[in-house]
């Protein structure tokens, strides 16, 4: 397994690439698991690394099986001010998704409530009364692979709700590639033969803290790159 990669560090500040499989926050039930806040807590000394209530400054989360850019702040003051940055949508994400299927409008948003499946807890989905969940997306292009077609595209979501992606992907009619989560048995089993993880990745953050303007990126890993060459490029 692939260990996280700091690609950006200042006094305030630690911008980590985080590899798929890699569990964000410590709890009960990942003890004998890597997890990023451990990680940080054995590999650096700042105000907030043994911050438990914190998160060892740990300002959002990506799912485990989600590669990609997380944000830590190191000391309470930039941890509060990401925070409320994220509340008031001042903080601009990007993720790259392969979804099955073409998706026929190129550009477009997704606008339902999300909340947890009442007979499934572990699992989100469109329900009444859910939290606000609002993605915007852009089609980058188009494959196929044996006859079934599938859209490359980048995601952005204006609001932060667990499974967001994922979930949205699904309701309109077009599940994120390997998703052991919302997919069938027998299409994620087809999937896995091709590509071995959620096809989903954090690709980008542009955000401040102050007058400091931040665009970072994270480049698409190995194994999505490898998994994408097996499919065909379409118009």
């Amino acid at each position: 397994m692939n260990s996280p990669i700091v690609i950006y560090e200042d006094n305030d500040l630690i911008v980590v690439d985080k590899p798929s499989g890699w569990i964000v926050n410590d709890s009960s039930t990942t003890a004998q698991l890597p997890t990023i806040q451990k990680w940080l807590k054995e590999s650096f000394s700042y105000e907030l690394s043994g911050d438990y209530l914190r998160r060892s400054g740990i300002v959002h989360r990506l799912d485990k099986e989600t590669s990609g850019i997380l944000l830590v702040a190191k000391n309470s003051i930039v941890f509060d001010y990401l925070q409320e940055q994220f509340k008031k949508r001042l903080v601009h994400k990007v993720y790259l998704a392969l979804l099955h299927g073409k998706l026929d409008m190129a550009e477009g948003t997704i606008r339902y409530a999300i909340g947890r499946l009442a007979w499934n807890r572990k699992r989100f989905g469109i329900v009444p009364g859910g939290r606000e969940a609002h993605t915007d997306y852009k089609v980058l292009g188009y494959f196929y692979k044996d006859n079934e077609k599938f859209s490359y595209v980048e995601f952005y979501p204006k609001t932060g709700r667990t499974h967001q992606i994922r979930v949205h992907a699904k309701y309109i009619g077009h599940p994120i590639v390997s998703d052991r989560v919302y997919l069938g048995r027998k299409t994620l089993r087809k999937d896995l033969v091709w590509c071995p993880r959620l096809f989903l990745h954090a690709k980008a953050v542009d955000f401040s803290i102050g007058d400091k303007h931040f665009s970072l990126e994270s480049k698409v890993p190995a194994d999505l790159s490898h998994s994408l060459s097996n499919l065909i490029q379409s118009e």
